[in-house]
């Protein structure tokens, strides 16, 4: 089975093309990440001595959307809740998010934030703003800061931390 040149061509021509789509789509893609480089980052405080905690921030984590936030363990020793204007102790039993205007935000309010700032997840955020499926949302996350102190935690970091034995 032969090609003809006409054929050939054409089948270069199509690969070729989408190549350079594909290259472009990155460049702009890189192009817009150094651009929201310059903007502030939201942040993120996370329990990382929480097992099922640090999953979802590793989830996250491995997103490219999540450039645009600061991952923060609120366990290290280095952490300091007021000199981020935070209060200690509840910063441990809820979590928290600062918006890049400054704005805080807990609990489902700060999922919904950081699931509209991640394009693959701004379904999740329109979703969860629906007032029913929120309340839901809320009552779920109530139950699961309960019982949050009572779940395992990260061994290996324990010894690090003033939170492990706290409730």
């Amino acid at each position: 089975m032969s090609i003809s040149k006409r054929e050939l061509r054409s089948n270069i021509t199509y690969k070729t093309v989408k190549v350079i789509r594909c290259l472009a789509l990155f460049v702009s893609l890189r192009y817009l990440k150094l651009m929201d480089l310059n903007i502030s980052k939201a942040k993120i405080y996370y329990d990382g001595l929480c097992i099922l905690c640090s999953k979802e921030i590793e989830i996250y984590r491995k997103n490219p959307e999540s450039y645009v936030f600061e991952f923060i363990d609120i366990t290290l020793p280095s952490f300091n809740a007021e000199k981020e204007g935070l209060d200690p102790f509840k910063i441990h039993k809820v979590m928290h998010v600062r918006t890049r205007d400054g704005a805080i935000l807990t609990a489902v309010d700060a999922f919904i934030y950081i699931w509209s700032l991640m394009p693959s997840y701004s379904w999740m955020a329109r979703l969860a703003q629906i007032s029913f499926i929120k309340w839901f949302m809320n009552i779920g996350y109530v139950c699961f800061a309960t019982i949050r102190p009572l779940l395992p935690k990260k061994k290996r970091l324990c010894e690090d931390s003033p939170y492990c034995e706290k409730p």
